[in-house]
């Protein structure tokens, strides 16, 4: 496990895992902390935990999609926001038990439905944190992107592939839609790009896709 710091409020700790790695990502706003994404459970969350510890903020937490290696340490915020897309609340009460049934090997610590409890459709704004959530399907139907509008970083989930290689994800939704997530993101101003599973990329990465397309 390591963790790196982006800007001035971005943190990101990656767990190297056999298959893949996973990044989960924070952000210390000044009425919120944010947090992006909960992984395989709360052994996954032990460290942003932790490190929240040292701050009296509350705490809002996002999920970017509905798969389980983002969903599954929900719980460990106990009654805090927990924000999605309207879709991706609707596909984790569907499919919670069929998941964990099926991944239960991946589980690191413990795993408890913890479905998000406020969703929105296109965007939402948290003003007084500079941060934005906006819809962008492509990877899935209910994929959001978090952007720190003073750091300029976006976090995009699985809407990058996974490693370098394979920047183009695997993608659920029309092919036209994924490219008009990309054109999006790419006029956000965005500085850095963290996602769910490759490495810290620049802005360059959403006009290499869509060329990749």
């Amino acid at each position: 496990m390591k963790m790196e710091r982006i800007g001035r409020r971005n943190y990101v700790v990656t767990f190297a895992l056999d298959a893949w790695d996973l990044n989960l990502h924070f952000i210390t706003g000044e009425r919120y902390n944010y947090v992006i994404d909960t992984g395989l459970g709360s052994g996954s969350m032990a460290p942003i935990l932790a490190w929240l510890q040292k701050s009296p903020k509350p705490v809002v937490v996002v999920n970017t999609h509905f798969h389980w290696d983002h969903i599954w340490g929900n719980h460990c915020f106990g009654s805090a926001l927990i924000v999605s897309h309207r879709l991706c609340r609707e596909i984790i009460a569907e499919k919670w038990d069929d998941m964990l049934l099926k991944n239960r090997r991946y589980v690191r610590g413990t795993a408890e439905k913890a479905l998000p409890n406020l969703v929105f459709e296109q965007a939402l704004h948290f003003p007084d944190d500079g941060i934005q959530l906006l819809y962008t399907p492509g990877h899935t139907v209910d994929c959001i992107s978090v952007y720190d509008e003073r750091d300029k970083v976006l976090n995009a989930g699985d809407n990058i592939g996974d490693t370098l290689d394979e920047l183009v994800p695997n993608i659920e939704t029309d092919k036209a839609v994924f490219a008009q997530t990309m054109r999006a993101c790419q006029q956000l101003g965005v500085a850095a790009c963290v996602s769910g599973h490759n490495v810290l990329l620049g802005p360059a990465v959403f006009g290499q896709i869509l060329d990749l397309l």
